[in-house]
């Protein structure tokens, strides 16, 4: 991932350094390992443990000959260590350490995204909180439907990050392993102990069964989770793009001192932040895509999917990184105006309280066909000549000979309307 988008956190993570720092973890714990079951000596346990590092430069040079990391790592480590070297990697295949290590560059990476997905929960909780009463119009297919509350909207993203959550935690799970069952998983020169130790050691669990490698719908399962999280970013940014037309204006994200929204326009305030946020989710769904293409591989490995990983999980494990912070900070500074919104939910006449009084008209007997077909013609005449809708509907005789003028008015109350809205926000938002 380029610099622009990448925190130094999540960078470090998916560092060259902190690659060939997870490398040396597992040969080391290997190493322990078998020095506990007498395979290796204590003292070239301790050897490798005491005198083993490694130089990236000298591992690049080496590979420019082995044309395999892998081994360029362990012939650079081994140069450092001495005669101990010889238990270095002993009874290991390359992906025993590769798969081993990546799982906990992944699980690193993923707790980095569950506490940004929690701090963004914690933002839109407090927001829903603080416009829970702020009215606005409800739109369906983009049109104005029925009044409902910003909180109301804001509680019902707090739910979907509530998902997202519990989707990455599993996932989390599900790449928590660790494999040293050697070059088809037979564990033919090591014992399945040694994998325990060495897992339990490195805070994985063993894979059950494995082959060559840890099976690869773990980590498609992992890359779908980061890809539903980052479209639900994309959604939420989406809406604050909507909802920021100039023509609608309702929200606004921030806009900072100094900032400029246009090299030709002074007077643009663009929503650059949301915009940014749905491109990168675009990018992070795409990867998603490639990660279940990794899940068939031939017989019991190949190496197609090496080349697709070393792009795909830190570009994603970034960009969803990148748009969780930057979004938090827009959720958090995000300017609305309930003046606007009450401006707008007035703006199609009332013909938004329609339901309310097709309902009402059915309680006092009417037909539904014949209540829909009477309201949708006040309604028609509402839009098309720009009149009040409750007015057309106080002089419609047929409609008035059912109902009273209090029972058309008491349809109109706002306070009616949202009698419900405080229960279900916390209903949403007491789920953590």
């Amino acid at each position: 991932m380029i610099r622009r988008y990448t925190h130094p956190d999540m960078g470090r993570i998916w560092s060259e350094q902190r690659r060939f720092e997870t490398w040396l973890a597992v040969e080391l714990a290997a190493a322990d390992a078998m020095a506990a079951e007498g395979l290796v000596p204590v003292e070239a346990a301790r050897e490798l443990r005491a005198r083993a590092g490694f130089d990236i430069a000298r591992i690049d040079e080496i590979e420019q000959t082995t044309q395999h990391d892998l081994i360029a790592f362990t012939t650079a480590v081994a140069e450092q260590v001495g005669q101990a070297a010889r238990w270095l990697h002993f009874g290991l295949t390359s992906s025993d350490v590769v798969d081993t290590a990546l799982a906990l560059q992944m699980v690193e990476a993923t707790d980095l995204i569950l506490d940004g997905l929690s701090r963004l929960a914690g933002a839109i909780r407090e927001r829903a909180n603080e416009h829970r009463h702020t009215v606005m119009i409800g739109r369906t297919h983009g049109v104005h439907a029925e009044p409902m509350t910003f909180g109301l909207k804001l509680a019902l993203w707090y739910a979907e990050v509530q998902r997202s959550i519990t989707r990455l935690r599993h996932a989390r799970e599900g790449i928590r392993v660790g494999k040293i069952s050697g070059a088809v998983g037979t564990f033919a020169h090591l014992d399945p102990s040694i994998e325990a130790r060495v897992c339990h050691a490195l805070g994985l669990v063993p894979a059950p069964v494995s082959s060559q490698i840890v099976q690869r719908d773990r980590h498609a399962e992992l890359m779908t989770a980061l890809a539903i999280a980052a479209a639900s970013l994309e959604k939420f940014a989406l809406e604050v793009r909507g909802l920021q037309k100039t023509e609608i204006g309702e929200v606004e994200e921030p806009f900072g001192k100094g900032q400029k929204g246009s090299s030709a326009m002074p007077h643009k305030r663009n929503p650059v932040g949301c915009e940014q946020v749905c491109g990168l989710a675009r990018l992070v769904r795409a990867n998603a895509m490639a990660a279940i293409e990794n899940v068939a591989l031939w017989h019991e490995r190949d190496i197609s999917h090496s080349s697709v990983e070393r792009v795909i999980l830190p570009d994603s494990f970034c960009a969803l990184d990148h748009a969780l912070r930057r979004f938090t900070r827009i959720v958090a500074g995000l300017v609305v105006y309930p003046e606007r919104m009450r401006e707008n939910l007035g703006r199609s006449r009332g013909v938004v309280f329609s339901g309310t009084l097709l309902l009402e008209l059915a309680r006092r007997g009417v037909m539904r066909e014949q209540a829909y077909l009477w309201m949708q013609r006040s309604a028609m005449r509402a839009f098309h000549e720009q009149l009040d809708f409750r007015t057309l509907v106080l002089d419609d005789a047929e409609v008035m000979a059912v109902l009273t003028r209090e029972e058309v008015e008491r349809a109109f109350d706002l306070g009616d309307q949202m009698r419900n809205v405080d229960a279900v926000i916390d209903r949403a938002l007491a789920h953590a």
